[in-house]
């Protein structure tokens, strides 16, 4: 039996799901406080964080589904975000 996990797959996965439950391929602020639980201020540090993948449109601030979800899988064991 094959236990190793396969992140690229898990990546992808996760990206395929939030895209379709969300029907888009950018995240603002409000899709993350809904997908992560945190406070908007806490959304609106980690948007700021110089190790997140944000990407300005105009004034806003996004990140692709693709980016958020690679950043969350690679990252997730740091304890918390440092401000950029």
């Amino acid at each position: 039996m094959n236990n190793t996990i396969n992140i690229n797959e898990l990546i992808q996965n996760e990206v395929n799901r939030i895209s379709l439950k969300y029907s888009k391929d950018f995240l603002d602020c409000e899709d993350l406080i809904k997908i992560t639980g945190l406070g908007r201020d806490n959304v609106r540090t980690l948007l700021r964080s110089k190790d997140f993948p944000t990407t300005k449109v105009g004034k806003r601030q996004v990140v692709s589904v693709l980016n958020f979800v690679t950043w969350l899988t690679l990252n997730n064991n740091k304890s918390e975000v440092q401000n950029g």
